[in-house]
């Protein structure tokens, strides 16, 4: 290989890098999702390996840390079922055993009632019947277990007519 040659995979290893660094600084990805992005991007899976490797080192991928703070970030703003959490991780590529490492402390009745409790003012003037249905599906869209969604339900109507 000439110096050239060399000259020439450096510059397109420093493409391949800044456009990581671009589409890191948006928020925190996966190896895949980059991996992806880079693809896209034209560049080789030679190329993309060495990048990859490099953001790796300087800790600017880390599946682990990009799951948690993919639960953490669901959980403060847009509450899901652990196993929805599960499917979108999936979808970006996380291996199922960082997955069930990041959500096994996820407590799904914890987070239903969480999220329900957000929702609380939009429903407490509403009879039983309304009640249940909408509260009933929004956890349902967010993908709690018809159980769990029964006991959200009930202890939340309950602590709602407690306070009429």
């Amino acid at each position: 290989m000439n110096s050239n040659q060399e000259l020439s995979d450096e510059a397109i290893l420093q493409r391949c890098l800044d456009s990581a660094y671009r589409y890191l600084s948006y928020r925190a990805r996966s190896e895949f999702e980059l991996r992806q992005h880079l693809l896209k991007r034209g560049f080789s899976s030679e190329t993309i390996d060495k990048a990859i490797a490099s953001l790796k080192h300087q800790d600017l991928i880390d599946d682990l840390a990009f799951a948690q703070f993919w639960r953490d970030s669901r959980l403060s703003s847009n509450p899901k079922s652990k196993r929805l959490m599960s499917l979108e991780l999936k979808g970006k590529g996380v291996s199922q055993k960082v997955i069930e490492r990041v959500l096994e402390e996820v407590n799904d009745e914890e987070v239903a009632l969480a999220a329900s409790r957000r929702r609380l003012h939009l429903l407490s003037h509403l009879e039983y019947p309304q009640f249940q249905k909408r509260l009933s599906n929004y956890l349902a869209y967010r993908g709690f277990s018809y159980e769990t969604i029964r006991a959200t339900v009930k202890l939340l109507w309950q602590g709602n007519q407690g306070e009429t």
